[in-house]
């Protein structure tokens, strides 16, 4: 036999043995009930393709302390094969050299995700990040018997809106249960901003950053309207979590939350059921849009063959139906691709499928600034801040347009 035939056989079945045996570190801060049964069902899939699993949980903060983590074993030149990272956050890493190419498991994902969210997983057009799900943000959370009480209707715009709350706080209830963090008022903010704005004014104003967008009519009337919600939040607010504020709204003190689909899954573990003890509605005003937070991981550049086929495998295994049908049950959110099975999904999770589909062709999906989809960490951080202090003192809304302006130039 020829000796260059004896050597490339070797080598393929080297690298066959190899594949099998392939060591997969997956970094993630997902370490709650459902979300640690989602990532159980990824690691049972990774293995049945012959890799082994070597899990990376880093706890708290949101994944502060798994990014800080994670750069810490980058600068030591030992990554792990992927990292729960989204937004803005992936170009970056992107850009530092960090992300290997992932293309050859996504040769279909052009035609099963929406232009906007495929554009965030890639970098000069290579896929280098895998979507897990889809949040929707801009929900409204209502109880419903004092819905029902009110007359029944969900608000449409502001001005239902406040009547709405007026009628709540005849009821005795706290007309807008909220938690006085950062990051919630600027959930709020956002939905208040794409609610009396638009879709296109949302992504001029608080995607692409355009000074005239944010210097305007426009969004001074936004900060007029949060000064109004503020006036409907009790006094009591300051630090509290967001799933206290939820808990408000499920048992009869409060009337509506802004929040995004998580919440839904504080009334499913009370086991109360959408339309009977509590309505999911859009923001006021934002029915024709969709603001959307998607976790996703990126996958970092690893030099072994089989490091490699273990990655593709994971991102082929995280965009199968099987993996967002379970991953997305578990954590109240919807499948990013379509071809999952609904049938177990509920009225809220259909409603915000059907809504991200239409949004997807008309134009209305949007990525959460608040959230980390829209802008860089420090620019958000910055514009976060604004919000925060017009949220706890007396700023006129026209010095908060002045210094979100200011917050937008932060690089």
């Amino acid at each position: 036999m020829n000796k260059r035939i004896i050597v490339a056989a070797v080598a393929s079945a080297l690298m066959a043995g190899a594949s099998v045996a392939a060591e997969v570190e997956v970094l993630h801060w997902w370490t709650s009930g459902g979300e640690a049964k989602s990532v159980a069902e990824l690691k049972k899939m990774l293995e049945a393709k012959g890799h082994k699993w070597k899990d990376f949980a880093v706890a708290g903060g949101g994944g502060d302390a798994a990014m800080t983590a994670l750069k810490a074993r980058v600068v030591s030149g030992n990554p792990p094969t992927a990292a729960q990272i989204k937004g803005p956050s992936i170009q970056e890493w992107a850009r530092e050299g960090s992300l290997g190419d992932i293309s050859d498991s996504a040769r279909e994902w052009d035609k099963l995700l929406p232009k906007v969210v495929a554009d965030a997983m890639k970098y000069k057009g290579k896929y280098v990040a895998a979507p897990v799900n889809v949040h929707r943000v801009n929900w409204l959370w209502i109880n419903q018997d004092a819905l029902n009480k009110a007359g029944g209707k969900a608000p449409a715009n502001y001005d239902e809106f406040f009547a709405l709350a007026d009628k709540f706080k005849a009821q005795g209830l706290v007309a807008i249960a909220h938690g006085g963090q950062p990051w919630q008022d600027a959930t709020v903010f956002e939905s208040v901003v794409l609610g009396v704005g638009g879709a296109k004014f949302y992504n001029d104003a608080l995607v692409k950053l355009d000074a005239k967008a944010i210097d305007s009519p426009t969004m001074l009337k936004s900060f007029d309207t949060l000064a109004k919600i503020k006036t409907y939040i009790d006094k009591d607010a300051a630090g509290r979590d967001w799933n206290l504020a939820t808990a408000m709204v499920m048992n009869g003190k409060g009337g509506m939350q802004f929040m995004g689909d998580w919440a839904k899954g504080e009334f499913t573990a009370a086991n109360k059921v959408a339309g009977k003890d509590y309505a999911c509605v859009a923001a006021p005003g934002t029915a024709n849009a969709y603001t959307f937070n998607i976790d996703s991981f990126a996958m970092f550049n690893v030099k072994a063959a089989d490091a490699k086929k273990g990655q593709l495998d994971l991102a082929t295994a995280i965009m199968s139906p099987e993996f967002q049908e379970v991953f997305n049950l578990n954590k109240g959110s919807i499948p990013v691709r379509p071809g999952v099975n609904k049938a177990k999904f509920d009225t809220c999770a259909t409603k915000s499928m059907a809504d991200f589909d239409s949004t997807a062709k008309t134009g209305g999906l949007e990525p959460s600034f608040a959230h980390g989809m829209a802008v860089p960490s420090a620019t958000q951080g910055a514009i976060v801040d604004v919000i925060a202090k017009f949220m706890n003192s007396n700023m006129s809304s026209k010095d908060a347009v002045a210094a979100l302006l200011k917050a937008s130039k932060t690089k």
